[in-house]
């Protein structure tokens, strides 16, 4: 198939700096940028080690004043980032055009690392053209003002919607900005309900992918025998009942990105394909002959172990590590016990204003519930409490009977003896005193013990054995909104 051609406004200028003195990758670099059928591309190759060291910083700078590149590939055998960094800031200081990095390899914090010195994007071996040259046009296509005003505006709109103060949450979506400025693969990996499709979206609309479309995909809800057809599409006839072709929703992405979640539930034939399309970027219709190209980013995220699914051949092996370049680990909702106030009042403020209703805060027994619930459902099933919260409350402040969680399962097997069930209501009563004394005294373990007549060290024996989580009680109710 004919490799796509790439008009340029103007005559595009790449400059490729190789920062290690055995670097081999430059050699098929050229050979990609000089397969491309616009004949209007010039190349500049420099290398570091080719400098004298003393000097090195400002024949770096006169090179880049003269030839006044429009994109800067970066090429290096390992993540050296003290080398790197000097390379960036050196650059930075006679241009601001956009560097690509080509890294021989490199772990996927090694990557992040990078992203965040000032690379845009990096690419790493075999280096080809589906690879390459889309992200050649991408960095030298200028954007139309339409364009950037949808990026700004979708920027600011997605990782607002992300509310959170746990270290664990924030260090995991302040990779966003970071990630969504390059071109790789992205794998969300985290409990249903804990945001995964919100990251994907904030990955899309924070990238230069931001003004074309985004599609979700929910790779569990489309019957097994129709996922190749909703991925790929049809021609018209390919199967009984096909009586107008289907383009598939690649085809639809075309340009932004495909979020596939639940990508576990992607049957192995469609996983083949899928692979197929990650490595050459084309894919055939069902029923057709004739191979499609399509220039998409792809996110995709689950709530399983896929490393384990694929060493048990439930997921191909080679797919999970075409996905995994950049894994994003969004933490329980349990996990971040320290959020689960800031978001009711996030979710509270939401859907007050949404209905009409005077509502401005939550009674102190309302947020104990909240914060006692173990919340298996994560933050979508906190956001449901609330919103039906506030649907039926009558008063400013959301009381303990306007928040409806599950009951406690019932035990299937019979009527428990006696015995059992003393132990059982014991253990209950303990474990709610202890909670009920740290949540008055707001996580202070010495109190709290000295009003329930017991020594630190006895009362903490009781908190590790009712696994009570301590810090969740810490000044959770005198918290306002920020």
């Amino acid at each position: 198939m004919a490799a796509p051609t790439f008009a340029f406004a103007e005559e595009a200028r790449i400059f490729l700096l190789v920062a290690d003195a055995h670097c081999r990758l430059s050699e098929p670099l050229r050979e990609v940028l000089q397969s491309c059928e616009n004949p209007r591309i010039q190349l500049l190759e420099k290398r570091v080690d080719a400098l004298e060291s003393e000097r090195w910083a400002q024949c770096l700078g006169t090179c880049l004043s003269r030839f006044d590149p429009q994109l800067i590939f970066l090429l290096l055998d390992s993540p050296n980032l003290e080398r790197a960094d000097k390379l960036l800031r050196s650059a930075a200081g006679k241009t601001r055009r956009p560097v690509v990095a080509v890294i021989k390899s490199a772990e996927p914090e090694a990557l992040i690392a990078l992203l965040r010195l000032g690379v845009n994007d990096f690419i790493t071996p075999p280096l080809r053209k589906v690879d390459v040259l889309p992200r050649l046009w991408r960095w030298l296509q200028p954007q139309t003002p339409d364009e950037l005003l949808v990026q700004s505006l979708k920027a600011k709109i997605g990782p607002r919607q992300m509310v959170g103060q746990d270290p664990g949450f924030l260090a995991e979506i302040n990779k966003i900005p970071i990630v969504a400025a390059c071109d790789a693969s992205v794998l969300i990996m985290g409990e249903t309900g804990t945001g995964k499709e919100l990251c994907a979206r904030a990955i899309h609309y924070l990238s230069p992918r931001a003004g074309k479309p985004f599609v979700p995909v929910n790779c569990g809800a489309i019957p097994t025998e129709l996922v190749e057809n909703e991925l790929f599409g049809h021609v018209k006839g390919a199967f009984t009942g096909a009586s107008n072709s289907y383009p598939g929703l690649i085809h639809a992405a075309n340009g932004g990105t495909l979020f596939l979640d639940e990508i576990d539930c992607l049957p192995l034939p469609a996983q083949a394909k899928l692979m197929r399309f990650l490595q050459d970027k084309e894919y055939r219709q069902l029923g057709s002959t004739k191979f499609h190209q399509a220039d998409v980013r792809i996110v995709v995220a689950s709530n399983m172990d896929l490393h384990q699914a694929a060493s048990e051949g439930r997921f191909r092996r080679d797919l999970y590590y075409r996905l995994n370049v950049i894994p994003l680990n969004l933490p329980r909702l349990q996990d971040r016990t320290r959020d689960v106030a800031l978001l009711a009042r996030h979710f509270l403020n939401r859907y007050a204003l949404e209905y009409n209703k005077p509502v401005v805060d939550f009674a102190p027994e309302a947020m104990q519930k909240l914060l006692l619930h173990d919340w298996p459902g994560n933050v979508r099933e906190l956001e449901n409490v609330v919103e039906r919260a506030v649907i039926f409350c009558r008063q400013t402040n959301i009381q303990g009977a306007d928040i409806s969680l599950p009951a406690e399962a019932k035990s299937l097997e019979g009527p428990e003896s006696l015995q059992t069930m003393k132990a059982r209501m014991v253990a209950d009563f303990e474990k709610k005193y202890i909670q009920d004394l740290l949540l008055a005294h707001r996580g202070n373990i010495s109190q709290a013990a000295k009003v329930a007549r017991k020594n630190r060290r006895a009362f903490w024996e009781l908190i590790r054995k009712y696994q009570i989580d301590v810090q969740r009680f810490k000044g959770e109710l005198t918290a306002k909104p920020g």
